[in-house]
Formats: structure tokens, C-alpha cells, sequence
């Protein structure tokens, strides 16, 4: 049986998502849509980052400074697992994401150890 010990060594490709905090897919944050459906598709892992600061397609400048008053910070959200899973996934961020940028880049695995699961 593969581990995911070994699952990511070598070559790997990694989408990156960039998506406003406050998008919603059937009132639920669609970070967290995207995170399970890249779990239930059983890739390797997926996380999700909160920008402090950027801007995008409508070129308006949102951040999280104490006197801004600017909401729906940028998010990014990073997936990595072989070519061909995340090939076969990006038909889900397609569905889904309305207003955003989806970008695809190699890399390789060097190390991949998941944590023992508690009883």
C-alpha cells in the first residue's frame, strides 16, 4: 500500500487560489468548500492563508490596517498533490470561484509526514 510518506516525492503540481474572505458558496465560506472538496477528492493536503493586504482584478486595495475600513481581505488557497489529481480536481475551483485568479505551478515534493491520528 502507498503512504502519503511517499505519495510526494518528486515531481508535484500545486494550484493556488485567490479568493476574497468574504465569498460564499451556499452560505459558507468557499475557502472552506474548496478544503473539502480537495479532501474528499483525497488529495495530499490543501491549506488556506489570510492576507493582510493586497488587491486584484478591481484593483481596489483591501488590508487590514487598524484605521482602514476595508473588508474581504485576499485569500489564497494552496493545494498540492501529483499532476494528474490536481488535473482531474480543477474542475471544482472552476465551479466554484466567480471572482478570483486560479493558477497552476511545478514543484517538487521533498518530504511529506503526516501526524500520527489520536485515538
Amino acid at each position: 500500500m502507498e503512504t502519503a510518506a511517499t505519495r510526494l516525492t518528486g515531481n508535484a503540481l500545486r494550484v493556488t487560489i485567490f479568493i476574497g474572505e468574504n465569498d460564499v458558496w451556499h452560505h459558507k465560506p468557499l475557502y472552506s468548500e474548496i478544503v473539502h472538496r480537495a479532501h474528499k477528492a483525497g488529495l495530499a493536503g490543501a491549506s488556506v492563508f489570510r492576507g493582510v493586504e493586497g488587491f486584484g482584478a478591481s484593483s481596489l486595495i483591501h488590508t487590514s490596517r487598524l484605521l482602514s475600513l476595508s473588508e474581504d481581505l485576499p485569500v489564497a488557497i494552496v493545494i498540492v498533490d501529483t499532476e494528474d489529481r490536481v488535473r482531474d480536481f480543477l474542475p471544482q475551483p472552476d465551479e466554484l470561484v466567480e471572482s478570483g485568479l486560479v493558477i497552476l505551478a511545478e514543484c517538487e515534493g521533498i518530504r511529506y509526514v503526516g501526524r500520527e491520528k489520536k485515538a
